[in-house]
């Protein structure tokens, strides 16, 4: 008899914390650098969002996207870009770790050392999310909606699962099906993403 195929693996654990046992920002900053290996968040309610490592093909497909973005590092000399494992505490509270975010220039180095060693306590400006087999897109239509309610400028949620790209901005939100690239215009009018690597 054949064992039954599993057809999504469960990648985050949610962990609610009684109020009787708050967790500083200090104390959850420590907590993450013990866990190095994992990615964890922190939601508005201040439950702790536990993410295992990813399988092989969403590494894949998160490095390509992180080589493809680093081009607009490279040629917009205004932006800093970051990976999944930087921390932003976003100004409703929840603290936060996009696949790939970026901060302008100015604001980046607005803040002391201390600020940009510890969880940047800013929104980033752009963010993108890669989803995986196991995300749940209704949960990240719900972190895209809170990066742009907190203050990002440009949000892109890539579903290489469906082909598809949702593309957020303060004024409405735009789903493109199966698109070849995708450009960040009018926030940053030169920069154009390829998506044919991260279909594959």
């Amino acid at each position: 008899m054949s064992r039954p195929k599993v057809k999504e693996i469960i990648s985050t654990v949610k962990l609610e914390l009684p109020p009787t046992i708050p967790v500083s920002e200090d104390q959850f900053f420590d907590f993450c650098q013990i866990n190095r290996d994992l990615r964890i968040e922190r939601n508005i309610n201040g439950d702790l969002l536990i993410m295992s490592p990813t399988g092989g093909k969403t590494g894949r497909r998160n490095f390509t996207l992180i080589r493809l973005l680093g081009r607009l590092e490279d040629t917009n000399s205004g932006w800093i870009g970051f990976d999944s494992s930087t921390g932003f505490r976003l100004p409703n509270g929840a603290i936060r770790s996009p696949d790939v975010a970026f901060l302008r220039k100015e604001r980046w180095e607005s803040l002391t050392l201390e600020e940009q060693e510890k969880f940047i306590p800013l929104c980033p400006d752009f963010v993108i999310e890669l989803r995986s087999a196991s995300d749940s897109l209704t949960d990240l239509k719900e972190k895209m909606q809170e990066y742009i309610s907190n203050g990002s400028s440009l949000g892109w949620l890539i579903d290489p699962l469906e082909r598809k790209v949702y593309s957020y901005t303060s004024e409405q939100e735009i789903c493109f099906v199966n698109p070849t690239s995708i450009s960040a215009a009018p926030l940053i009018p030169d920069f154009v993403l390829q998506l044919v690597d991260l279909w594959s």
